[in-house]
């Protein structure tokens, strides 16, 4: 025989029962890279940290590959709650001044690139302004790579700044666009989806945009050459909805800062060997890994800044950019 509940104990259960499941979040977590991918086993990593400090309140369930959409979609569905979070690069679509973040040659070492990026750092405080503008709370930047371009033929002349005539894959953003012309390429703007096909039949003969572990992560079968020229700096950024992080308690908000921290603060002590490690991984697959003395690194970045630079402080505005870029400066001194 089933006993019956008094009223108010009834009331009372599932009172705590509907409590318990509100205090639960599940949020989704969109990233560029495959499963299995460095990223992927740190985000896997930060999930459970996030769950173990919150007593499982937050849960954070990874979804891959760009699973969610393209990072540019991604960003935007983030600003609106649409999407809960995201590590990944900046859609400057959604702001040009956003392009600052992937100035090209703007840092020249990882002591440089850590001084500008990382905690307090100039350019970190001013994307984690731009993200705010959007609804976004950022979170931790996520330091990735110095960038290279990637082949699928010889270049015989690798630190040649003259026309090469060799067509080149790029972002759609203008940094990158005149980069590759600067660096004596022919920039052909294709969204990344599609990068891997247009390079394999033949469209583009290579890509500008990512580095050694973006190169070998998705496009291994198709770098027969890559060139460290140190393009750009490549960071990510964990971001997520500010609506969906005010609906946390407060306690779940410090967590999530907390563990953040910690996230990013253990990548900035592995990013250069893991860096490293990608070149190595593609010269075991066959690419052609280039070396660039200081030299042509910064004949370069010499010939970049001057020429791009002010092309690019014209789309963003030089009133808005130029006292980062004096920052930026002091922190090469």
């Amino acid at each position: 025989m089933k006993k019956r509940i008094p009223g108010t104990a009834a009331a009372l259960a599932i009172l705590m029962t509907l409590g318990a499941q509100a205090s639960a979040d599940t949020l989704k977590l969109s990233h560029v890279r495959p499963q299995g991918a460095t990223i992927d086993k740190e985000l896997h990593t930060f999930a459970d940290n996030v769950s173990e400090a919150t007593s499982g309140d937050v849960q954070i369930k990874l979804f891959p590959a760009s699973a969610l959409g393209d990072y540019t979609t991604v960003q935007e569905r983030v600003s609106f709650g649409a999407i809960d979070m995201a590590v990944q690069p900046p859609a400057t679509a959604a702001d040009r001044r956003m392009q600052i973040s992937v100035f090209p040659y703007l840092a020249g070492s990882w002591e440089q690139a850590h001084a500008i990026y990382g905690p307090g750092g100039i350019i970190r405080d001013t994307m984690a302004k731009l993200y705010d503008d959007q609804d976004i709370v950022m979170l931790a930047a996520y330091p990735v790579y110095f960038g290279g371009i990637s082949l699928n033929v010889n270049n015989p002349h690798p630190a040649s700044l003259e026309p090469n005539g060799i067509k080149v894959r790029v972002p759609a953003i203008k940094s990158f666009q005149l980069t590759g012309e600067a660096l004596g390429y022919i920039p052909s703007p294709i969204p990344f989806s599609e990068a891997f096909t247009a390079v394999q039949t033949g469209v583009v003969n290579g890509i500008i945009g990512s580095g050694a572990e973006g190169y070998y992560a998705s496009f291994r079968d198709v770098t027969k050459t890559y060139i460290p020229a140190n393009t750009h700096f490549e960071v990510w950024y964990m971001l997520i909805s500010r609506d969906v992080f005010s609906g946390l308690s407060q306690e779940d908000q410090n967590a999530m800062k907390e563990q953040a921290a910690a996230f990013e603060a253990t990548r900035w002590e592995t990013a250069a060997e893991d860096q490293k490690a990608n070149e190595a991984l593609l010269a075991k697959q066959g690419t052609q890994v280039v070396e660039l003395s200081d030299e042509e690194l910064a004949a370069m970045s010499k010939k970049v800044r001057a020429e791009v630079w002010p092309a690019i402080l014209d789309d963003i505005g030089h009133d808005w950019a130029e006292p980062i870029l004096d920052e930026v400066r002091q922190a090469e001194k």
